[in-house]
This record gives structure tokens, sequence and C-alpha cells, in this order.
């Protein structure tokens, strides 16, 4: 055994072996993490921490309580005291009668808390009700300050919940019995597979440390997962265009194409045959074509929204001389939506009806309400990365990939933490998270005319948004549509989704609410029968309240019910076209680019 571990851990020759090993191993494993923490490359701060103001904002409405309200101040640093004191004193009280039995637990259940342990044991059951006492404590002080800004209020109560998800003692592991059980039940073992797992994933990140939501060597993009047959049928700089094979001897006479966000990847939507939307369209008799966006470099900081719309018009163009029609039906995901609409606004005034229809998937154009985005969307974070852009000419994958994580911290960072690093555990082969794990970057130049001039400056629903010579918006979309949104989609709030469509210009609107969130909600195959979803007559004139309050509930899957829209606006039936060989075959060779 080295001499450091000796040092370091205070180890003998009396220790069995497995967990001498395992300490020479934690030696190896340190230095490597080390190495792979140096490679890590500096961010501009703008986008690692709340800005100065915020800071200032808070000191201040603190002082100005303890001001003002000094009894109010004082009366909740009494309470708090009062309730660790009372909380150490019944602590005190059991030990002294020798029973070692906790209090019982009448708070809301807490998943993180589900070892029995919590409840049985004095020691785990002490922390657990001091962290619930501090939690209360920090809640209680934040909601007291006076903001009169909403905005640095919903900041100041989103950075507390950060700041009391990572305090938890479950991130520890001193304080998590679960993983001190099996460090002891494995002699080591677990930690030292937790560490690896550590090192393995700063490594893959180029230094940075985000965690690994699932096993990557579970799958292969055009092997296991994204394998629905098709030809690569167009490349550009920008974007390969896929066309899918057909299942059936006719298909619909006006070919579909779908628009895939490019802050992902396509394949999104045809992870297994069994849960694939793009093999469901083709089995339903259309001709299929989906963009698969090129992962940006830094070579393509210059690269802007102008250049997405002009490559949704050569798409377009492609897919009616592919297929010698005159009109075509589209669908836009997410921000691949927001930008269909810019695109059908332009359309309108430029006096093009080339699309016969449109749907968009949980797609927000109207940005009065930031939601959960609210503490990223502020000028600190923005600036931090506009200077961020400006350096790398992108808008890296890894930080958008850590700022979704932090918007359901305990499900995407601490919970997937605590199984990796201290239970030594191997991410689950879950495809939906490996795929959330296989992000891309964004344009510089794009990913600041987003935040600044749609999401931040709400331009599309208000002044209008400046686009190739013409100012376009929302109310320009004036052809038949259909919006999907999902219930509990915190990246797409469905209320903020059906606002933009109210607005639409359309005689023709139908909007259908899916339970579940922003990808579980979407990639919702009828044969699971898991999610149910929302139709609605009370129109667009009344809110979106009243619509939900007559809405009708329906069982299972959308895509019946939008497949039925769909058809009604297909045209009649023609032979099956297939396409050929092409440049290769599908899923293409941009979707294997990573990040």
């Amino acid at each position: 055994m080295s001499a450091f571990a000796e040092a370091a851990f205070g180890v003998d020759s009396t220790l069995p072996e497995q967990l001498s090993r395992n300490i020479e191993r934690i030696e190896a494993l340190t230095q490597r993490l080390v190495r792979a923490l140096a490679t890590r490359r500096p961010h501009s701060p703008g986008v690692e921490m709340p800005g100065p103001d915020l800071f200032a904002t808070a000191t201040t409405a603190w002082l100005k309580l303890l001001a003002e309200q000094p009894e109010r101040v004082i009366s909740q640093q009494v309470s708090y005291w009062g309730e660790t004191l009372r909380h150490f004193a019944e602590a005190q009280a059991a030990l002294a009668r020798g029973t070692l039995q906790p209090p019982a637990d009448s708070g809301a259940k807490d998943r993180r808390f589900s070892n029995p342990l919590w409840e049985a044991h004095p020691f785990f059951n002490f922390i657990k009700r001091q962290y619930q006492i501090n939690a209360q404590a920090l809640q209680e002080a934040t909601s007291a300050l006076d903001l009169p800004d909403t905005t640095d209020r919903r900041r100041i109560e989103w950075f507390t919940r950060q700041m009391i998800d990572m305090l938890a003692p479950t991130n520890f592991l001193a304080t998590n019995p679960d993983a001190l059980e099996k460090a002891l039940e494995t002699e080591g073992e677990s930690l030292v597979k937790g560490l690896e797992n550590l090192v393995r994933d700063v490594e893959q990140n180029n230094g940075e440390l985000i965690v690994s939501l699932a096993d990557r060597d579970a799958f292969r993009v055009g092997e296991n997962i994204g394998t629905t047959e098709g030809t690569v049928v167009a490349r550009t700089k920008l974007y390969e265009m896929i066309q899918y094979k057909p299942t059936t001897a006719q298909v619909h006479e006006i070919p579909l194409v779908i628009f895939p966000p490019w802050i992902n990847k396509f394949y999104i939507l045809d992870l297994k045959p069994q849960n694939s939307l793009i093999k469901w369209i083709v089995d339903q008799g259309y001709t299929l074509f989906v963009v698969a966006w090129k992962n940006p470099d830094p070579s393509y900081g210059d690269t802007g929204m102008a250049d997405y719309v002009s490559a949704y018009l050569e798409v377009m163009d492609r897919v009616l001389d592919q297929t010698n029609q005159k009109k075509l039906n589209v669908v836009g995901y997410c921000i691949a939506g927001t930008t269909l609409a810019l695109t059908l606004s332009l359309f309108k005034q430029r006096g093009d009806d080339r699309v016969n229809s449109a749907t968009f998937f949980t797609t927000l154009t109207d940005f009065e309400d930031q939601g959960e985005f609210t503490a990223y969307l502020q000028e600190d974070f923005v600036s931090g990365i506009e200077e961020e852009a400006a350096r790398t000419g992108v808008l890296g994958a890894q930080l958008m990939t850590r700022t979704f994580s932090f918007l359901r911290a305990n499900d995407l960072v601490w919970g997937p933490a605590i199984r990796s690093y201290m239970l030594g555990e191997t991410p689950p082969a879950f495809d939906l998270l490996y795929w959330n794990g296989d992000g891309t970057n964004l344009p510089g130049r794009m990913a600041m005319e987003y935040l600044r001039g749609l999401c931040q400056e709400n331009r599309f629903v208000g002044e209008g948004f400046d686009l190739m010579g013409h100012r376009l918006h929302v109310s320009d979309v004036s052809l038949p549509l259909c919006a999907i949104a999902c219930e509990t989609d915190h990246i797409a709030p469905w209320r903020d989704s059906w606002r933009g469509v109210a607005q639409m210009g359309s005689p023709d609107k139908t909007f259908i609410l899916s339970e579940s969130g922003h990808i579980a909600g979407i990639v919702n195959p009828p044969s699971k029968k898991k999610y149910g979803h929302y139709t609605s007559t009370a129109g667009f004139e009344r809110g979106e309240q009243h619509w939900l309050d007559h809405a009708q509930r329906h069982d299972g899957s959308w895509w019946g019910r939008w497949g039925e829209w769909l058809a009604e606006r297909a045209g009649n039936l023609v032979k099956a076209r297939d396409p050929g060989e092409g440049l290769g075959p599908a899923p293409g060779v941009y979707v294997h680019e990573r990040a």
C-alpha cells in the first residue's frame, strides 16, 4: 500500500484486504479526477451565478425589513431558535429516558427520506428534522422580504429553493444512510465505483461536472434507437433532410415535414419502434420528411435566426420538388415550432401559400410569463451568455444541459448524483434519458436573437420581430393549425402555449392538452395507454382557464386524434413514394456528432 493512502486514510495492515485495495484505487482515481478537472474551460462569470444587482436587491430588502419591522425579523429568528432548541431538547429527553425512539414525522412525505432509518434511527431522524426546520426558516425569511418587483421575488425564491435542495442531508455521505449502509456492505466498493462514475462524467464533459442520467454504452443511434428506415435525400451546411420509406401501398397526396428543435436531436421522435412517432406517422400512410440539424461548432457563431428560417424555406422547396406537389403540411416542435410560426408569418406577408396546415408541439410564441426560466432570462445571465457566445461562437450544450437540469434539481441533479457517486450504481439503460444527455450546441448569434428578441422582449406578440426585411407578428399565422401542449410541461407551460395560439390569426384552430410533460406528453404512443388528453369546444376568446373548465378528458394518446385532424388536410391517396438510395440511410451523419 502506498504511503499516500496510509497518510490520507490512516490505514494499517489490520484492514480487510478488499478495503485496503479500494483505498489504493481511490488514490489513483483522485489523481485522475484532478487532471480531468484541470481541463475545464472557464466560462464568463455571468453564466455561473446571478449578478451583483440581485444580491444588492436582496440585501437592501432585508435591511429595509430590519429597519421598518425589526420585531418581524426578531420574531422570525426567535421562532427559528425556539424550534431548533425544542427539537434538541426532545432528542435529549428521549436519550435520557433510554427510549432512543424519535418522534413520529407528521409532515408531507419526501421520497428523499424513504429509508426507514430516517424515522427509526435517532441520529438520522434528528438530522432530517433539523434540515426541515432550516428549510422552513429560509423560506419564511425570503417570503418576508419587501420585493415590489415580481421578477426579483421569483428569482430570489428560486435561488433559495436551489440552496435548500443543495443542502439536503441526503447529498452528503455522512448523513445518507443508504450510502453508508452500502459502503459497509461492500467494504467500500460502492464508494470506489461511485468515484469511478464521477471521474468518468468529468472526463467525458471536458472538466465539467454533469451527472450522467443514462448508460451511454447501452444505445447506438441507428442500431437500437433511431432505426426507422429512411434515406437522407439532401444535405447542407445546416441540416440533413430525411425521407422515410413508406410502409403502406398508398400514401396521402400532401407530404408532411417535421422540424425538430435544434436544442436536442431529432431521434426523440424515433427512440424505439414501439414509441416512435416517426414510425407511427409513416404507418398511417404519409410521405414523411424530417430535418436532422447540424450540431454547430464555433465556426457557426454568426449563424442567426434568418439562416434557420431560410433553411425552412429550402426544406419546403425540396419536399415539394421531391413529391411533385404544390402544398405540404408542417410540424414544428418546441423552438422549431416558434421558428415555424415566424416562417408562417413571413409567408403571409409574402403571399406564399405553400403550407396547407401547421402543427405545433409544445411551442411558445408568447413569452410574457417567463415561468421557471425567470431566474435565467434576466440581464445578468443573458449578458453572461452573450459574452460566452462571443468568446466561443456557441452557446454550449453542457451549459444548456446544466441549466435545464437545475429546473428539476432533485430529479435531474441531486438524485442521480447520489445513485451514481454515493451508491456506485450504473446509470439506467433508459432511452429517453440517453437522448436527454446527447445535447447540441446553439450558434451564438441565433441564441442571442432568440433570447433577447423573443424571450426577453417578446417582440413576436408585441411590436413585431424583424427578420429578412419583414416585421413578423404572431397574428399573421392564419392557416389551419393544431397545437399540442403538455399539462405538466415546465419548459413550455401549456397556458403560455395556449395564449400564443389564441393570438394567432387563424379561424381554424385546434388545441389539444396532453397529460404529462415536455417529452413524455409528446412521446406517448397509443399502445401504452398511459397518459390521456383534453379537448375543448370553448374557443379562444375567454382565456385558458375557461378553455380548461369546459374541456373533456379522453383516455390514451392524442396521436390518433391529431392523425384524424391531419388526414382531413392531407389530400387523396396516391401510390407510395420510395425515397431511393439518396445520400445514405437514415438517421444520417449529423445526428452522430457530439457537442
